[in-house]
């Protein structure tokens, strides 16, 4: 299966980066077409007064002021729990936690890369990306990552075609892998859940279900020796440990419940007081590096409030004109006649928005925890379906693009059966913590 990525004549992005342009479009289009017709049914076939037949589209517009407001709420209410992470991860960026991860790592990754030579520089950009990638340090993992894929490019013969270790480094990235799911946390609070950490361990357990199948079925592809004691050893002791976790919910679940939250505010305020005091041994200046971390939070704030803005109002008109609800019901009623329970249903939107926009899919989130609660079944679920994957189709347009490949090869399957898999994953864990 491939997939083309070619220049945009007027712009420096990538053609294949359009497609949320399109799903940004059709939320309008689509909306005003479900708006006119349930307004011309309304006049026509139950001859309602004509103010009251097309108060659809002034449902429309009232939902364009509020979900901008919203939007913008949102953005400023995540500055300085941003600023606070950034600045905690630039901490732990400084003193070398990333060089460890990498380090740690390495036996694993040699052999999931075997046409790499032993030695080649481009082992410690994968290493530091990935790692940079488990320690949500997005700002660091995407140089880093473009840096290996110039380096991979190198070393590949055919240079229009993705090579073996490219594509294995590429489905590494788009099955996400985070250890430390900080943004989902700061939106979790800023809806108001009770407990913003309870989605932690089933992050976790979803993004690895997701990797796990990422791995296997590249290499299924690439026809890499699994059977070998390192490998075996790291992926099945991450079975048992996965396998423990499921295995103490069906005995006792609410014990397993209370378990993830305290674990997840024990972990999480562990890896603070650990960054810090890495950082001291280091002899890095600890609260310098906290101030520039925070200031890339504090930007990053800023920059996503247009982004926000932009996909809570699209998506804000879609669901008022009706079309939401109609998309909704009609996989509602497919799942319903196979026999399967329904209540996922409504928080697919971020799960299939995922693979092709990271904004479009928090957008989603933010819209499931906003219309069904932070704490209900649905805003829970989206939020583990914003955390189980990655952006497929962004990831592969940047690295890709970045060196000109433009024979994808497996890459894109590959990718997004990891996506699958992550998305399965979540909803039956959703299930077993949430349900």
């Amino acid at each position: 299966m491939n997939i083309y990525f070619v220049f945009c004549p007027n712009c420096t992005t990538f053609a294949g980066c359009m497609v949320l342009n399109y799903i940004w479009i059709a939320f309008f289009v689509i909306a005003f077409i479900v708006a006119l017709f349930s307004s011309l049914w309304n006049l026509f076939v139950y001859h309602m007064d004509p103010v009251e037949a097309f108060k659809v589209f002034q449902e429309m517009m009232d939902s364009t002021f509020s979900s901008s407001s919203t939007a913008f709420e949102i953005s400023l209410g995540l500055t300085g729990v941003l600023a606070l992470w950034l600045g905690i991860m630039k901490i732990g960026e400084r003193g070398g936690l990333v060089n460890f991860m990498a380090w740690l790592l390495s036996p694993v990754f040699i052999r999931l890369f075997p046409d790499i030579p032993k030695g080649h520089p481009v082992t410690g950009s994968i290493f530091m990306n990935v790692a940079a990638n488990m320690l949500g340090l997005d700002n660091a993992a995407t140089p880093l990552g473009l840096k290996a894929m110039e380096q991979l490019q190198e070393l590949n013969p055919k240079k229009d075609t993705a090579s073996n270790p490219m594509i294995m480094f590429l489905v590494l990235n788009t099955s996400g892998l985070t250890l430390i799911p900080v943004s989902i946390f700061v939106y979790r609070a800023q809806q108001g859940a009770a407990q913003p950490t309870d989605i932690f361990i089933p992050i976790l357990l979803a993004t690895f279900f997701s990797t796990m199948m990422g791995v296997l079925i590249t290499s299924i592809f690439q026809r890499i020796n699994l059977f070998n004691w390192v490998l075996m050893l790291t992926l099945g002791g991450a079975c048992l440990l996965v396998s423990g976790f499921i295995w103490v919910f069906t005995i006792n679940p609410k014990m397993m419940s209370d378990l993830c939250t305290i674990a997840a505010n024990v972990i999480l305020t562990t890896i603070i007081v650990a960054f810090v005091l890495v950082g001291l041994f280091r002899r890095v200046n600890v609260y310098d590096a906290f101030i520039e971390g925070a200031k890339d939070g504090f930007h990053t704030a800023v920059r996503i409030i247009p982004y926000l803005v932009a996909i809570l109002v699209g998506i804000a008109v879609f669901r008022a004109s009706g079309a939401m609800g109609w998309l909704i019901n009609g996989i509602g009623w497919c799942v319903d006649q196979v026999g399967l329970n329904s209540d996922f249903v409504a928080a697919l939107p971020t799960a299939l928005m995922k693979p092709l926009s990271g904004s479009g899919a928090r957008g989603m989130m933010v819209d499931a925890m906003t219309t069904y609660g932070a704490d209900s079944f649905v805003g829970r679920l989206s939020c583990i379906f914003q955390g189980s994957t990655d952006t497929t189709f962004y990831i592969l347009a940047v690295y890709f693009g970045s060196v000109g490949i433009r024979y994808t090869r497996h890459a894109v399957a590959c990718g997004l059966l990891a996506d699958l898999a992550g998305i399965i994953a979540a909803i039956f864990i959703c299930y077993m913590f949430f349900a």
